[in-house]
């Protein structure tokens, strides 16, 4: 079974290993007994259907869930229910993957108009005029 992250990349269900263990922290009962909380595991450098200049930008961002292996380990316990935590962690990989397709907006330069240069030199003569009159009064007195 596929599952799409963007238009262009969809990863295999074989390829996203998980892992059930035990939750710890508050859950009554059930924090014993269930293995409610979910050890994600997804290979980044043998993933067939991660273009490589995505892979690139994963294992190249400084998150320590990605071992040496290229292997991304995500661990999720915030809700009780296994199903719950299982949904969580597999959205926390599929942002990974969508924030490393994204470009970044490229920054059109612009030059300050010349109502804009004017204020800014005003400002400063006014600035220094009253900086000047300061020292006036020292020397005065």
């Amino acid at each position: 079974m596929k599952i799409k992250i963007t238009n262009s990349i969809q990863l295999f269900d074989n390829e996203i290993v998980e892992r059930f263990v035990r939750s710890g922290g508050a859950g009554g009962q059930n924090v014993n007994k269930v293995a409610t909380a979910v050890q994600l595991r997804f290979d980044i450098k043998r993933s067939p259907n991660l273009p490589d200049y995505i892979r690139k930008k994963i294992l190249d961002l400084p998150d320590n869930r990605i071992t040496k292996d290229g292997v991304i380990i995500i661990f999720a316990d915030r809700h009780r229910s296994q199903e719950l935590n299982r949904r969580d962690a597999r959205e926390r990989l599929f942002e990974v993957i969508r924030n490393a397709a994204r470009t970044p907006k490229h920054r059109i330069k612009t030059k300050p108009t010349f109502t804009a240069k004017k204020k800014r030199l005003e400002g400063k003569t006014k600035r220094g005029s009253l900086k000047k009159l300061r020292t006036q009064k020292i020397q005065i007195d």
